[in-house]
């Protein structure tokens, strides 16, 4: 360790030097690292729907960019892409909703029914149960769930303002995305003129980092999308109701990783087995599981391919943290920040290759009257007369001398 002499202090051992020298450098990091966390609490109205945006923006910019192609001006483009995204969001609502309303009456009776087979199993069953204690276990449902009704009051009432929020920071996700598809390099090039001498490492920081989060949201669209298709195909094929709405909540849940299918997943089989039984429930429990296999061993690697190489306890890490600081919305979206901070990291810290050396470059020779000029006497102020014009002065000469 050097003192402030400039001379060594063995007193020290080298190895609590080092310690130290990582200590604080730690302590550093944990400090940014928790305010910047306070702050992107305090900013979550605004950092949650601009994250989303860049997502949204990301899915769609191959749409607006073949609008583009077609010769369209770029505010056309962009209202052809957001108009288009509406239709197939209203679209699925319109399925959803139409479906609901049919089916739900006999998901209802279904599920009466599942209710008489339980009871009537557990009284003939193995366990042999009383209807006393099948009672008593119902009427304890029961008063659990009024004891829980003033707790319920205030959630509801407290979920009002949290919609009206979320309408606001919808309009605001709305708009952000808009006008990242219209001006989105118009707007980076601005960005980048805040960093001077250092906008080369950024740009290509930023650019490394665009390509990851296009690669990760468009594999995982794909991803989901197979879900989607094949959880709706064999709840279809079972007959159980409300499929489609169930198809599409495991599509969207599909967008967090390895939580989201299981918690969709999860609801769906309860369905299944209020409608279907007991057997059909673990049949889709079963099929559930095996393509959950597929995704984490063959659709992410080949789909989704590099774009995050994360070991599944980092992923459960960052959607632990992402959920504590917002919840749905903030698992949604902790995994392919962080995917993409930790490939814009090593773009903006290396250093670009140097170019090859020019050849050595070799002066051009003067000029023929520069060399001429050059060697002419100094006192010589006008041109050396031509050959004829000096013969005619010898001649002169010779007569003045006759």
């Amino acid at each position: 360790m050097i003192t402030g002499d400039g001379t060594e202090d063995r007193q020290v051992p080298a190895v609590l030097a080092a310690v130290a020298s990582w200590s604080w450098r730690l302590i550093v990091i944990g400090v940014v690292i928790y305010f910047s966390a306070q702050i992107l609490e305090h900013l979550s109205f605004v950092a949650l729907p601009v994250a989303i945006a860049l997502l949204l923006t990301a899915l769609l910019y191959p749409l607006t960019r073949q609008f583009l192609r077609f010769g369209m001006r770029p505010i056309w483009a962009t209202w052809c892409t957001m108009l288009l995204a509406f239709a197939v969001i209203a679209g699925l609502g319109v399925i959803i909703g139409t479906r609901a309303n049919d089916e739900f009456p006999g998901l209802v009776t279904q599920v009466q029914k599942t209710s008489r087979d339980v009871e009537a199993w557990l009284l003939t069953g193995p366990f042999h149960l009383q209807k006393a204690q099948i009672t008593g276990m119902v009427d304890e449902l029961a008063k659990q769930a009024n004891a829980q009704r003033s707790a319920i009051t205030t959630t509801l009432l407290s979920t009002a303002a949290r919609v009206v929020e979320a309408l606001a920071a919808i309009v605001l996700l709305l708009f952000v995305t808009f006008f990242m598809l219209k001006d989105g390099d118009k707007i980076w090039s601005w960005f980048l003129r805040a960093f001077g001498s250092a906008s080369t490492r950024v740009d290509r920081a930023g650019r490394a980092a665009w390509v990851t989060l296009s690669q990760y949201i468009h594999g995982t669209v794909v991803v989901a999308a197979i879900h989607g298709l094949v959880i709706g195909i064999v709840l279809f094929g079972m007959g159980v109701p409300l499929w489609a709405p169930l198809a599409v909540l495991i599509f969207f849940a599909s967008f967090i990783p390895i939580v989201g299918i299981f918690f969709a997943g999860g609801l769906a089989a309860l369905v299944t087995l209020g409608a279907k039984g007991v057997v059909y429930a673990l049949v889709f429990v079963g099929i559930l599981v095996i393509e959950q296999q597929l995704e984490n061993h063959v659709l992410q690697p080949l789909i989704v391919g590099r774009a995050v190489q994360f070991h599944p306890l980092a992923i459960i890490l960052v959607l632990a943290v992402g959920g504590i600081l917002g919840g749905i919305a903030g698992a949604a979206i902790a995994v392919p920040v962080t995917a993409v901070i930790y490939r814009a990291l090593p773009a903006l810290r290396a250093t670009p290759p140097e170019l090859p050396p020019a050849p050595p470059h070799e002066p051009d020779p003067p000029p023929p009257d520069a060399s001429a000029a050059a060697q002419a006497p100094a006192d010589a102020g006008a041109p050396e007369p031509s050959e004829p014009a000096a013969r005619a002065g010898e001649d002169v000469s010779a007569q003045r001398s006759g």
